[in-house]
């Protein structure tokens, strides 16, 4: 059977949820956790947090296995730090799925890969399809369900079948003393106005998640260049950013606010591209039993 390609980021959190999900489908463990173990060390290799005992083009022969399609391949990119190293990042794996062979292909933005009708099925940041192509509205986008309503047809033949539940929040935070509030909520955002920190690529995503009518009198204020972020964001006293755990947030002064869009990578798929059962199968495997903060009707 000829495999159905699926487009896969490269590297990083969201190719790991990929490989969490699709490790409990048959003969996949080993090589995901292999993929998974490789990517990173390569990781704190590039961050200078290990030495390598071979040169990149070593390690990479080392690790990739073009002749075996079950086998995970690897190729190199050039990374965006000072001097611009290459990195080995992940190039394509065959799993099978639902007893269909799927080969993953990496890209570095797979969501534009399927815009670009490449793929039929991906995975890819649900923050990127916010972005990208989320209509903005006066009410706030509060959970998944409503983004497949608002992206316009017209645009684009992509849309979100489900997340994969790595959840990390797009949460208010601020220096509620300063502020004067019990509470940093999104009762909080319609009264106030002022500075609001974000990071500038957010600034579409956080217009959709907060709603334009409670950011009337808000005005976006950013880090800069190579500041932390919760330190901006104790500087401007009210601001919104991916949390984890908060500790950094904490040592800043901050507390912690409403939690305002649940950040998951997402399977997506171009419906003008979704012809083949075999599709469909892979699609609903994947999909089934997920436990996801962003459910989509």
């Amino acid at each position: 059977m000829e495999p159905v390609t699926v487009a896969v980021p490269r590297k990083g959190r969201p190719l790991e949820a990929v490989l969490d999900r699709l490790a409990g489908h048959p003969s996949a463990q080993r090589v995901v956790e292999d993929v998974t173990e490789t990517l990173r060390h390569e990781k704190a290799v590039t961050k200078g947090k290990a030495t390598p005992d071979a040169g990149v083009y070593e390690r990479l022969a080392a690790y990739s296995d073009p002749a075996d399609p079950y086998e995970a391949d690897y190729t190199l990119l050039r990374d965006d730090r000072a001097g611009k190293p290459r990195r080995v990042v992940f190039d394509s794996l065959t799993l099978d799925v639902a007893d269909v062979p799927v080969r993953l292909v990496g890209r570095e933005e797979p969501f534009r890969a399927l815009r670009k009708h490449e793929f039929a099925l991906g995975f890819d940041s649900a923050d990127l399809v916010l972005e990208e192509v989320v209509g903005l509205r006066e009410e706030p986008l509060q959970s998944i369900a409503d983004v497949n309503e608002r992206i316009d047809p017209q645009d684009t033949d992509v849309r979100v079948v489900t997340g994969l539940g790595d959840t990390v929040y797009h949460t208010l935070m601020g220096d509620r003393d300063a502020l004067g509030v019990d509470a940093l909520d999104r009762a909080f955002l319609e009264a106030y106005e002022g500075t609001l920190c974000i990071s500038p690529r957010y600034e579409r995503l956080v217009e959709a998640v907060i709603g334009l009518d409670a950011l009337d009198g808000v005005e976006f204020v950013y880090p800069e260049e190579g500041e932390e972020e919760e330190a901006a964001i104790a500087d401007a006293g009210l601001g919104v950013y991916l949390t984890v755990t908060g500790s950094t947030a904490r040592a800043h002064g901050l507390s912690l606010g409403e939690r305002l869009f649940p950040s998951e990578t997402v399977l997506m798929e171009n419906e003008s591209e979704m012809r083949t059962d075999a599709l469909a199968a892979v699609r609903d495997a994947i999909a089934a039993g997920v436990d996801t903060e962003l459910p989509v009707a």
